[in-house]
């Protein structure tokens, strides 16, 4: 794992182009950003929905939603990963059988996307909730009276209002969902993760390796802190903060 010149690293191997890996490392890097902000944009709408199914839905919706959160987040998400990668493409194919269609090749990517949108939606669900009771009832109830309708009092009033309590939440779970995407090396997808191994394991450098995706990682985590400091801080504008 040494450099012949006596470092600890060998960071040739890290060059863009061949026998370098760096190049590779940065492709799995970019198969992880999609999975993960594909992932969580479909989580967020799946939360907008179950959050206002939970709290204005019938009862039986209700039942169903209670059924989704509670499961998903009971049963760890390595385990879910793998049920709903697998069995999820293999339920597709078989409702496309009885219909008389022909099966789908589902790409990795479509499937990671919706497994990690799954598993994100139930958490969403709850941070949504818990933000749109945040919400002051006279506010619904001013724009009820003016006459709004339900849906435009979703879109002018309860979504802006909800958001200063959101934000946190949907922040931390934007940062889950960029750890979640290395779940799916286990199935084969080639994110960070998984050609990081190929890397490490080809080269034997796996200090190396190891240490440039978890700083990778961390330039994310990083980058991704200060676009929400600049989101909350606008969300919060006209809000009298805590003395």
């Amino acid at each position: 794992m040494a450099a012949a010149s006596g470092s600890l690293f060998d960071w040739s191997l890290l060059a863009l182009s061949p026998p370098g890996w760096g190049g590779v490392l940065l492709q799995g890097f970019a198969q992880s950003l999609q999975l993960a902000v594909g992932g969580y944009g479909l989580g967020i709408l799946i939360g907008i929905g179950g959050a206002f199914g939970k709290l204005y839905g019938g009862p039986i919706l209700r039942d169903l939603l209670e059924v989704y959160t509670t499961v998903i987040r009971a049963v760890p998400e390595l385990v879910l990963i793998l049920l709903l990668y697998y069995a999820g493409t293999d339920a597709v194919n078989a409702l496309l059988s009885l219909a008389g269609l022909p099966s789908v090749d589902i790409s990795g990517l479509a499937a990671g996307v919706f497994v990690i949108g799954v598993v994100q939606g139930a958490y969403s669900t709850e941070v949504l909730r818990g933000a749109i009771k945040a919400v002051p009832p006279g506010q619904i109830e001013a724009a009820r009276a003016y006459g709004m309708s339900p849906i435009k009092v979703m879109i002018r009033v309860t979504l802006p209002a909800m958001l200063p309590f959101a934000i946190p939440g949907l922040a931390n779970l934007w940062l889950i969902a960029t750890k979640d995407t290395a779940l799916l090396a286990v199935v084969g997808f080639s994110e960070l993760t998984l050609v990081t191994r190929q890397a490490a394991g080809s080269t034997k450098a796996y200090m190396l390796f190891f240490c440039a995706a978890g700083a990778l990682y961390l330039l994310l985590t990083l980058v991704s802190n200060v676009v929400i400091g600049i989101v909350e801080r606008r969300a919060r504008r006209g809000i009298a903060e805590p003395v």
